[in-house]
């Protein structure tokens, strides 16, 4: 909740500071973003929004991120945010459900185009709002304070569930190359989660320069595989027979919206250049070119992939795969064909994790910094990191993988993600009408057409997980509501008679 006047917050932990200031920051730029550009050269990008942190009487002198990341970094961070079992996976279950091969290449690039005016609106928040913490950063400042601690916590939680489950993973995968693991999948996993924060604890230098290795090999391991399929004599595919539509349209419809349900959540983590945006040197120029340009990126390798699949593969064949793309490392490599799935796998689940320990901390930090825990949270040491949050959040996931909780959270997260994205597309027409005359170094290209665009999609979204899901969707209502009474009591710590 918003306070007037300088505050000082009583912390049940024993935690207490004053009011600080937090220097408004301005960066004049000029440049050519290309895709989307609609912009003056002479904008400035937006001033962190302080007054509100300021009311709350949180910031600490040490709550300074680095401003040390670049584009390259962003375009990292898209492609291992977003590469992942899912691209390995998901080819199986569209071919499936739907006949054709032009259909499954169609459904691939419908993805990527909504993902695309995606990003659109997203990087005009971005941009407009350079700020490290994600969604909780833009709901907060388009919605209020209470619908930001609900997605902040939520988001929070998600990838908490997220890094958990994807940890437990590569330690299975591990242990198909390495036997003497086997007996040790829990302590693997765990030590996988550890290993990445200590790393991230070095300081975003160190973690970036990873994330950049990790996901520049994720995909051009990808690309080799495509030009290998094109390239390596193998048996040709047998041409499918036309099959007869379906009588009814209902079933093919119904089909249809369940493959672009799974797309779309394969290219889900596109986004995530979002959590970093105070550490990005030049935010107004390098968030839109980030995100739009991974999108591309990723769109262009998950086209290619299938492309390739379709090539070396019928559509028979790749139905019902639960890992589709081992079916192509076989036809290409023979019995070494798995091992090197399995190494894939690890290395881009290992940029996965990452990416997620680099965006949990951030959500914890910008909450922290507003007034919604304890500010030692919001303490940044020398590298760069927020290292309270990192390890707050490393202990959430290590208690989520031991007690393998997470399997709950994550069916609760489908409804999250969707709801999170709705809120984010709505907050640009939000933020347009409210706040004019704001600084926005970009603009989303095609508003109010594409934003309109991605809300339609997102509730259609909604919609569909709560019809597919629908206990599971009541039961992520239901944390999301009982989240307020902490948001009271919270809120209820801070004493403005003490100003």
């Amino acid at each position: 909740m918003r306070i007037g006047g300088s505050v000082q917050c009583r912390l049940p932990w024993g935690f207490e500071n004053g009011s600080s200031n937090l220097a408004s920051i301005s960066l004049s730029q000029t440049y050519s973003t290309g895709i989307g550009e609609n912009m003056n050269s002479s904008h400035t990008a937006a001033p962190l929004p302080a007054d509100a942190a300021q009311a709350r009487g949180k910031i600490v002198d040490k709550s300074k991120l680095l401003r040390v990341l670049g584009i390259g970094f962003g375009l990292s961070v898209t492609l291992g945010g977003t590469i992942g079992a899912g691209i390995m996976r998901t080819p199986g279950e569209i071919a499936a459900r739907l006949p054709y091969a032009w259909l499954i290449v169609g459904a691939w690039l419908i993805g990527g185009a909504y993902s695309l005016i995606g990003s659109f609106a997203m990087s005009e928040l971005g941009a407009m709002i350079p700020r490290s913490g994600g969604y909780y950063v833009f709901v907060k400042r388009a919605f209020g304070d209470y619908a930001g601690f609900v997605i902040g916590w939520a988001d929070w939680l998600s990838l908490a569930a997220s890094t958990a489950a994807v940890s437990m993973v590569i330690s299975e995968y591990s242990a198909d190359l390495f036997a003497p693991l086997q007996n040790h999948i829990l302590l693997a996993g765990c030590a996988a989660a550890t290993l990445l924060a200590v790393l991230q604890w070095r300081g975003i230098r160190w973690a970036g320069w990873f994330q950049n290795a990790t996901s520049a090999i994720t995909a051009l391991v990808f690309l080799g595989l495509v030009a290998l399929a094109f390239v390596v004599p193998h048996a040709a595919a047998v041409p499918e027979p036309l099959r007869q539509q379906p009588a009814s349209s209902l079933p093919f419809f119904v089909a249809c919206v369940l493959v672009l349900q799974a797309v779309i959540y394969t290219y889900d983590g596109w986004y995530s250049i979002i959590y970093f945006g105070e550490e990005i040197h030049n935010p107004g120029r390098d968030v839109p070119r980030s995100m739009i340009g991974g999108v591309l990126l990723l769109t262009g390798i998950y086209v290619l992939i299938n492309v390739a699949l379709l090539y070396v593969l019928p559509v028979s064949s790749i139905a019902g795969q639960n890992l589709a793309v081992g079916a192509l490392t076989r036809v290409l490599f023979g019995g070494y064909g798995d091992l090197l799935l399995r190494a894939v796998m690890i290395v881009s689940l290992v940029s996965l994790v990452n990416v997620n320990l680099l965006c949990l901390p951030r959500v914890l930090f910008a909450m922290s910094r507003d007034g919604w825990s304890s500010a030692s949270v919001a303490r940044v040491n020398k590298g760069g990191t927020p290292s309270v949050a990192l390890f707050l959040s490393l202990g959430a996931c290590l208690l989520l993988i031991v007690s393998g909780s997470f399997d709950r959270i994550i069916a609760l997260g489908a409804f999250f993600n969707v709801a999170k994205y709705t809120m984010a597309y709505v907050a640009v027409f939000v933020l347009r009408r409210r706040e004019p005359e704001a600084a926005r170094p970009y603009r989303a290209w095609g508003h109010p057409w594409t934003t309109g665009a991605a809300v339609v999609g997102s509730l259609a979204f909604v919609t569909a997980a709560v019809t597919e899901d629908t206990r599971n969707s009541l039961y992520a209502v239901i944390v999301l509501l009982s989240t307020y009474p902490l948001y009271r009591w919270l809120g209820s710590l801070c004493d403005p008679a003490q100003a």
